[in-house]
Formats: C-alpha cells, structure tokens, sequence
C-alpha cells in the first residue's frame, strides 16, 4: 500500500475520530499549536456521553470548546504542564490542574513515569509529505514521546503550519498513526507586547552585559522579546540562538544580520529551539529553513548542552525575589500563574557556560488595584509561593534600578544587592526585615 492509499484508509471525520475515546481516559492534547481545534470541537459533543475524561496538554493558545461545554468541569478535566491566561482563568476555577515539572524532564515522564497513562494522543499537525511523515512544527518538546507511549494516535492535519526541520523527534509516521482528520484551521498568532519605558530601562542594561558571539535564550514574554528586539538594534554581531522557544525577537535579530551562529559549541550555524510562537512572519521564517533546527526539549533545555556555547545569555521573567536571592517565577502565593518552564535548566546551563550569564528581569514595583505601590523585591516570598529557581542557582537579578549578582555571595551581600536594585520608597523597610531576620550586617549602609 503506499502511503498515499494508506492515509486515505485512515481519512475519517472528527465526529468518528473521537468515538475511541471512552470514559475513564486521558487523552494528550500535545504542545501549544499541536492543540487539536476540530478534534478538540468533536470531543466537546461527546460530553454526555462520556464521564471522567482527564485532558493533559501545554500552554494553550485557545480556549478549547470542552471547557465552553462544561464549565463546571463535570466531564473534562485539563491537567497542564505550563499555563497560559486561558489555562490561569480556568485554573482559578477549579478546572484545570498544573503538573509540576522541570520543562527538560517532559519527555522522560512521559516515557519513564506516563507509559501506560495516554489512551489517546490528538495531535495538530503538518500535511504529509512524499515519505509518509508528518511535522510537529512549533510544538516539537515532548510530542515525539508522546506518540511512543500512546495506545492511539489521531492526527489532525492542518496545511498552513509550518514545517520545521530538525533536530530529531519533530516527525510521526502514517505507520504509526490509527486516525486522520483534515481541518484547515487559523494557525494562532502571538502579538508582541508593547513594552514600556521601564521595560526598555531594564533590557537596556542586559544589552550592555552582552558581547559579540553571545548565545541567546529568551524566555516567554514581554520583557525576553524586548531584549532581543534591542539586541536586533544593537551593535553586537555574530549571536547564537540556543533557545527552548522561537520568538519574533529572533527573526529581527536574523533579519538585521546580528543571527549567524557560528560561534555556537553546539549546532553551529543553526538557531536550535523546541517550540515556537509569535507572528506569521516567524512561521514563515521557520518553514522548511535548514537554517532552523527544532530537537526535542530534553535537548535544548539540558544543561550541559546550554553550557557549551560559550557567552550564553539568558533571560527570563519572574513575579517575585525575597532577600535570600529566592525567585518566584510562577505563582503568586498559591495561586498558580505559569509554571516552571526550562528558567532554572537556562540559568543553570547559562552559569555554567565559559562566559555565559543567566538574567532574571522583574520591574521593581507594580501598583495594585486601589493604586497603591507594591514591590516585587520581598523580605520574604508570601507563604505558598513556589520557588522557581531556588537560592542556591539564581545568578543576576534585574530590575530598572539596576543588577544584582548573587552568584557566590553570602546572605547579608544578597539582601544588600537586592536591596539595592528595589524600589527607592521601600529599601528602608527591606532593610528593616533583613535585619529581623538576621542577614543584614549592623555596618552595612546603602
């Protein structure tokens, strides 16, 4: 049979994709834009049908039509590797659950620990191509592992996403595959957030940090992508991609001539990365580029491959840091916000790169709802905060006001630089604390 007659034998609706699903599953819905939409729509129509369905996906993109049909989450449940805003709203309702992890472990608990744990794998995928194989595009990650451990897999194949050319662990065979479903479907486009003054104050100073053949990793957000749109505007030259995620921040940097890894340990002239999200610019960048590399995370994210690029800059983001150099990165209190994602592989692999350094960027203040000014630099994280990149692991803290290098230095040193770097209306009453808690030396003065 060739492979075009195979996958016409396995070409049914959605509506009958889903009929394998039964009560008592769980179904993996992949990563970001390998979320299915018109599987995702089908299984939705089944909800009376079907009891105790436990949906286990990453970062949605949408908000998915089973949770718009069963609000009280009395059918479906979604249980998520990292939150997105729709994953939070529904978090806080009490219908979706996060799964503790560090993001290069996803794939061995898959295959170590979740074996036996995916009924049904529903994947958004490229069109086949003449081989028989189909790309998980921007949500390469942990899908490969996945389709190993999946009792069924059924694919639903989308022609507008890109292919994106590995690597390793970016494709799954028709061999392999028990259903298609064809759904052409928008690909989700991510939009830049504007940054403000603040923002430009504190990616300034990590421009400044950088040297020419700087590996760069830019985590999720605002404040990452503002670095590297300042980096694409910069005088540096020769930068390296070494990345868990492709952002639009790259492309500039590739389309100002700044992007040529060829200073890279590992993967030279190729930007290596292990899913992807923003503009429709960036997907067309990424489709069928040699220049482009997607691996699955357990390899962009293991740090001792992140070290071996000389000069590796990391940057990050995080909600809070208290005295003893403790990062918050994805709750605030117990109310969960993100997850861990790969921050503590990349500031552990930047540490440990010749050269290489790992930012962690908050604004010093924020205002609250009645306008009043809150600091992100706390005595102590609030009880049921979750601590992201633990003390002993973070490196260089940046606010507007400055930076803060804690790598080494002893807990009254911490709380002085960290201080240092807070809001000017509220280092007095940090300094208050630290000495109540006894880091704070009675000579030191800020």
């Amino acid at each position: 049979m060739s492979y075009a007659d195979e996958y016409r034998s396995k070409l049914v609706s959605a509506e009958e994709a889903v009929k394998i699903v039964k009560s008592g599953d769980w179904i993996d819905y992949g990563f970001g834009h390998t979320n299915p939409a018109a599987l995702d729509k089908a299984l939705a129509a089944r909800k009376d049908e079907l009891k105790d369905i436990k949906i286990r996906h990453c970062l949605s993109l949408q908000v998915h039509e089973v949770w718009k049909v069963d609000p009280q989450g009395e059918t479906f449940t979604f249980n998520t590797w990292h939150f997105s805003g729709a994953d939070r709203k529904h978090h806080d309702l009490g219908i979706a659950h996060y799964i503790p992890m560090i993001f290069r472990n996803e794939p061995v608990f898959y295959r170590k620990s979740l074996y036996d744990d995916v009924d049904v794998a529903m994947l958004r995928v490229t069109a086949m191509n003449k081989h028989g194989y189909f790309n998980f595009h921007c949500g390469n990650a942990a899908t490969r592992a996945q389709c190993d451990v999946a009792k069924k897999i059924i694919l639903e194949v989308n022609p507008k996403l890109p292919w994106a050319m590995g690597g390793r662990e970016e494709c799954v065979h028709i061999s392999e595959v028990d259903y298609i479903v064809e759904a052409d479907s928008p690909v989700q486009v991510i939009p830049p957030a504007t940054p403000n003054e603040t923002d430009k104050k504190i990616a300034q100073q990590i421009v400044e940090e950088m040297v020419d053949g700087s590996c760069v990793q830019l985590g999720i957000g605002g404040m990452p992508n503002m670095v590297g749109t300042m980096i694409a505007e910069s005088d540096l030259k020769d930068l390296g991609c070494h990345t868990e995620m492709l952002v639009d921040a790259y492309y500039h940097m590739y389309e100002a001539g700044k992007l040529t890894n060829k200073c890279k340990g590992v993967e030279a002239r190729k930007s290596v990365y292990a899913f992807a999200a923003g503009s429709q610019f960036l997907y067309d960048w990424m489709d069928n580029n040699p220049g482009l590399a997607t691996f699955p995370v357990n390899y962009t994210n293991n740090p001792h491959n992140i070290a071996m690029n000389d000069n590796m800059m990391t940057i990050n983001n995080c909600v809070e840091v208290d005295l003893f150099g403790q990062i918050s990165s994805e709750s605030s209190g117990p109310r969960h916000i993100s997850g861990t994602g790969g921050q503590l592989d990349f500031t552990t692999g930047a540490y440990m790169s010749r050269g290489g350094k790992a930012f962690i960027c908050c604004t010093a203040s924020f205002k609250d709802k009645q306008g009043n000014l809150g600091s992100r630099v706390v005595p102590m994280l609030p009880q049921g905060s979750i601590v992201t990149v633990p003390r002993t692991q973070a490196h260089i803290i940046v606010t507007e006001f400055g930076k803060a290098d804690l790598a080494g230095r002893t807990t009254w040193e911490r709380a002085e630089r960290i201080i240092n770097i807070a809001h000017p209306d509220k280092r007095d009453e940090l300094v208050k604390a630290a000495e109540a808690m006894h880091i704070w030396r009675r000579s030191n003065k800020i």
